[in-house]
């Protein structure tokens, strides 16, 4: 397992529209990743799980990732989240 803390950049946080692009990235790979904020989590690949955790503009998660692919998936998440601006 490997994981990461990233700072939400996005003017309206984790909202609808980035957390959509997040779940189509995430579902291309095999492992497990998970997103945790403010002590609860969802699983990266669930629309609903991701915009239940409410995150918004500034907020730190730590994103984790477990399985054969998990390096791969947290490198190109993490620099799909932060590149989330506006």
């Amino acid at each position: 397992m490997v994981s990461k803390e990233i700072e939400i950049k996005n003017s309206q946080g984790l909202h609808a529209r980035p957390a959509t692009l997040l779940v189509q990235k995430a579902t291309r790979f095999k492992c497990e990743i998970k997103i945790e904020y403010k002590g609860k989590s969802a699983n990266a690949k669930s629309l609903i799980g991701i915009l239940s955790l409410g995150i918004s503009k500034g907020a730190n998660i730590v994103l984790s990732t477990k399985g054969s692919d998990e390096n791969a998936a947290l490198k190109e998440i993490s620099e799909l989240v932060e590149g989330f601006e506006g």
